[in-house]
């Protein structure tokens, strides 16, 4: 099997609930993706999957959608406070942990239909979460 790594870079901020450590304080990232897509075999041009393409599908995303948001889980009581001030917002089901964060894009990806088989999110240059549904 041949797998391709992207790396993406995004930053975004966040809040974590029923959380007592620092992370239960309104704070940011400087956030780094690498999505892996995998195949059993190589395309004509000896690719798994061009890089470009997948930067097109999911760094486009990322910068829409993630990049510069303040991610909050819908039952976080700030979230009507901080929309009522007019703040940029992207509303997750669950906490956002890193763990939620890299299944989002990776369920992202998958829409798109990329053959992701794992997403890692890293919060920090020494702190990732990895999102990868059929583990080995």
């Amino acid at each position: 099997m041949f797998i391709v790594t992207k790396s993406i870079e995004f930053c975004y901020g966040h809040r974590l609930l029923h959380y007592a450590g620092k992370c239960r304080h309104l704070h940011g990232h400087n956030g780094r993706v690498e999505v892996d897509i995998a195949a059993d075999g190589l395309d004509p041009r000896g690719m798994v999957y061009d890089f470009s393409d997948i930067k097109r599908f999911i760094k486009q995303w990322i910068d829409d959608t993630l990049d510069h948001q303040m991610l909050l889980c819908q039952d976080d009581p700030l979230v009507p406070v901080l929309q009522q001030r007019g703040e940029k917002l992207f509303i997750m089901k669950e906490n956002p942990t890193a763990e939620n964060i890299a299944r989002l894009i990776y369920d992202q990806a998958r829409s798109q239909g990329l053959p992701v088989v794992a997403v890692r999110l890293w919060e920090t240059p020494t702190s990732a979460a990895c999102y990868q549904p059929h583990a080995a």
